[in-house]
């Protein structure tokens, strides 16, 4: 009679005309008279279970229990079985009791409010809604009743995309709903948390023509405009908000003109009712449209009852005969009842397994602050049924969500172009540069920088340069099939490129450290010769590295397009419209990892050159004689890529900075490149005329054009002129000691003239130098010495002298004899 659903107050004088028309028939239980005995549960489990108890234990025995609310219900139906009762419902809709296993002796004429969620399903369908919301009130009803739709609603494909529950207050759960953008929104809830759930709809603006909110339809006719003091909301302000939402209703009340079991139409029941209510208002009057069910549930008992009464005189039993204790007669009770099938006034009654009701469902809206059916929906075979007026209130029936508009974002024209003719210039100025290094390869100063190492960077180069077109490239200028091509050149280009570009003066660099930072002279004197070879095989190295590298990302995890989402945006002057801005870009399953692979290896790779460069800066060497140029170059590339590796990681979601700094940084490298290493080398050669010089010595000597071969040939030069000096010092060395040798002959000639006669025998060794003048040639390819006669006349006495050669003679000690002359020279 009070509380959540005040039912009663028009189910009961439902009940009483009920029973006052079975107790009058004589063909439905003649010799017995149904009593009802009432009482207010107020909706309140614990309230009910003071009454069940005062109900069973004083006179007289009850045969049969009859609860209103669902949560009243639960608790009867699950006591009743202890005392072999049966409980027959009139309003209760929680899904929950259809459970035959916990109550296995309840039915009841309200339909389960799961009977409303095909129907929902259905429209969900018919206006092509995919996504919902939902918000109810924590109570076992709507939980079980939410849980089935959810089910539904899954094997339909629906979402339901939020989901909100509140107990007392419902501000934050629609606050929520606001927040996440809600727009099909289905409500469970009592009448009284109604009012107070719309009255936060109007304070959030969480109605209009974007959003459709399902609400149950056994409310009061006018419950939005029932003053209420646990709101601060106006019945305007509830009007507005309330309007034009959709309500599934079971049915009720027999739409078609039959009499049923009680000889009365639908239409004359409402008549007797509306007199026995003493006229008062429908709209405000409590289970008003649940009384059809209060009023068939007394002629289902009524009729099962009498059904049972041929059964049990069989056995020898009477109704009367019933207590607490006799399961006999409550499973013939039982059995009556689920075989009942008559029509009354609210339709067909008919029980399905579970005890509840089979019914249809009415679908109604609220058109201009009233309701107006729109359709009917049978469960029992699918069909959906529509009304001459079943159009939608205003324009039609509104998305499910804002209608998003997905719109990709492109790189700037401008800065493409213009980054592209910087790139385009560039690529020219490499092939200046590489024709220019390719005519001048002969020239000696070219050839001491190693034009082909030069080639290489030139060409590494404008194969970075031409990254920039790919880079720039995105889905206005491709179809999206063929821009996974676009990513393979992007990743190829600059990959090679920079292993070209960078390779070449690294390995230059490599070798400069190598060779002259060794503290060994004597080795380091040794590996002055340069062999080409090593330098081009380190190069390929480096760039066979890439290369396996680039095509085990290609093997195992390619390149493919992928779309990124930014946050929707709200253009003006259309509230709902959201505009979806999109970005495509390259990438691939374990994209980080590889760029983690890529970026630690060329940073090594940075680093170390870095250090290269610091290390040989004061070194100078006429093998790679622009070994600094190389190293300014080497600075200035790691510097960019260090930093715009990171940075361009960082603006990935920005198209057109992302692109800039990238490209930029690219242009940039390679103009700093081509600059140092090649620019200096046309002006030397320009201004001092060097060129032409070596031109002409190369023609008058006819020298291979071959830079290994004239290294070679210029080594043997300057091996010869050391020895010539050498054998020139020896020479002067041996003029000296003849010289000597001749002081002293002529000196011992004075002291033993009684010598004289000796003079005549000579030196066997002497001798033999005579006798053999090739002893004391030169090495084949020396000139021939100046004889030493010429140079410094001897006495006669000299070639025949045998003094020299006596025991006690210095100059035999002194090595000065003339058979080591030949040793000199060798």
């Amino acid at each position: 009679m009070s509380g959540g659903w005040p039912g009663g107050q028009a189910c009961l004088p439902s009940a009483q005309m009920a029973l006052d028309l079975v107790n009058n028939r004589t063909d439905i239980l003649p010799d017995y008279e149904l009593e009802l005995i009432h009482y207010d549960s107020m909706c309140d489990p614990g309230e009910a279970t003071k009454l069940l108890y005062d109900l069973l234990y004083t006179e007289p025995i009850k045969i049969l229990l009859m609860p209103g609310c669902s949560s009243v219900s639960t608790l009867v139906a699950e006591a009743a079985r202890m005392w072999n009762l049966i409980v027959l419902s009139y309003g209760s809709s929680s899904p929950a009791l259809s459970n035959r296993q916990r109550f296995p002796t309840f039915f009841r004429t309200h339909p389960s409010a799961t009977l409303h969620n095909p129907t929902r399903v259905q429209l969900f369908q018919k206006w092509k809604w995919t996504k919902i919301a939902t918000i109810q009130q924590t109570t076992e009803v709507f939980t079980s009743t939410l849980d089935d739709l959810e089910e539904r609603v899954k094997e339909a494909g629906i979402e339901i995309s939020v989901r909100q529950s509140f107990l007392t207050d419902p501000a934050v759960a629609v606050k929520n709903l606001k927040r996440q953008d809600a727009r099909i929104i289905v409500g469970l809830f009592y009448e009284t948390e109604a009012r107070k759930v719309f009255c936060e709809v109007y304070k959030e603006k969480l109605y209009g023509k974007k959003y459709v909110w399902f609400l149950i339809g056994w409310y009061a006719d006018n419950w939005f405009k029932i003053k209420d003091p646990s709101i601060n909301c106006t019945v305007e302000q509830m009007t507005e908000a309330v309007e034009g939402h959709v309500t599934t209703e079971i049915v009720m009340l027999n739409p078609e003109t039959v009499r049923g079991a009680s000889n009365l139409t639908s239409q004359e029941f409402i008549d007797k009712l509306m007199s026995k209510l003493g006229g008062k208002n429908p709209e405000e009057t409590g289970g008003f449209q649940e009384a059809p069910l209060a009023y068939d549930a007394v002629w289902a008992l009524a009729l099962a009852l009498n059904k049972t009464v041929g059964p049990l005189k069989a056995k020898g039993h009477r109704l009367e005969d019933f207590n607490y204790n006799n399961r006999d007669i409550t499973a013939e009770i039982y059995r009556a009842l689920n075989t009942s099938s008559f029509e009354g006034v609210s339709g067909h009654v008919v029980f399905d397994a579970q005890g509840s009701r089979m019914a249809w469902t009415l679908i109604e809206q609220l058109q201009g602050g009233s309701y107006k059916k729109i359709g009917y929906y049978d469960s029992t075979k699918g069909n959906l049924s529509w009304y001459g007026n079943d159009k939608w209130i205003g324009s039609g029936p509104p998305a499910d969500q804002t209608v998003v508009i997905e719109e990709f974002r492109y790189l700037s024209q401008k800065i493409f172009v213009s980054v592209s003719v910087f790139a385009g210039l560039g690529i020219l100025l490499g092939i200046v540069c590489l024709t220019f290094n390719i005519y001048n390869s002969n020239v000696k100063y070219i050839q001491n920088s190693q034009p082909y190492l030069n080639n290489m960077t030139a060409v590494g180069c404008m194969m970075a340069l031409a990254a920039v077109f790919p880079l720039g490239i995105d889905g206005l200028h491709v179809h999206r099939r063929q821009f996974p091509v676009v990513c393979q050149f992007r990743l190829w280009l600059l990959g090679l490129g920079f292993s070209l570009a960078y390779g070449s003066m690294f390995t230059k660099i490599w070798w400069v450290h190598t060779v002259f930072t060794k503290k060994d002279e004597k080795k380091d004197k040794r590996k002055q010769h340069l062999e080409p070879w090593k330098l081009y095989a380190t190069v390929g190295v480096l760039l066979g590295i890439d290369i396996l590298l680039l095509m085990i990302w290609q093997i195992v995890d390619p390149l493919h397009i992928t779309v990124e989402k930014f946050t929707r945006e709200a253009p003006k002057g259309d509230l709902d419209v959201l505009i979806q801005p999109l970005l495509e870009h390259c990438s691939s399953e374990k994209m980080n990892t590889w760029l983690g692979v890529v970026y630690g290896y060329k940073g090594l790779l940075l680093l170390l050159g870095i250090f290269l460069a610091y290390e040989t800066k004061s070194i100078s060497t006429e093998k790679i004689n622009d070994h600094r140029a190389v190293g300014m170059a080497i600075y200035n590339v790691a510097v960019l890529c260090m930093i715009t590796a990171p940075v361009t990681m960082i603006l990935s979601s920005q198209q057109d900075a992302s692109f800039a700094f990238a490209s930029l940084a690219i242009v940039f490298s390679v103009y700093i490149t081509l600059v140092v290493l090649f620019v200096p080398k046309m002006r030397r050669l320009i201004t001092r005329g060097e060129w032409q010089s070596d031109a002409h010595e190369t023609m008058k000597t006819g020298s291979s054009t071959n830079n290994n071969d004239e290294e070679k040939s210029r080594q043997l030069e300057r091996e010869n002129k050391e020895l010539q000096k050498i054998i020139q010092e020896k020479e002067e060395r041996v003029s000296e000691l003849r010289n000597q040798l001749s002081e002293r002959q002529a000196l011992r000639s004075r002291r033993r003239a009684s010598t004289v006669t000796n003079h005549n025998h000579s030196s066997p060794s002497l001798a033999i130098a005579q006798s053999n003048p090739r002893s004391l040639a030169p090495p084949p390819g020396y000139p021939t010495p100046t004889p030493i006669s010429d140079l410094h006349p001897l006495p006669p006495s000299f070639g025949n002298s045998s003094t020299l050669y006596q025991p006690d003679s210095k100059i035999s000690q002194n090595n000065c004899h003339t058979s080591h002359l030949q040793l000199l020279y060798k």
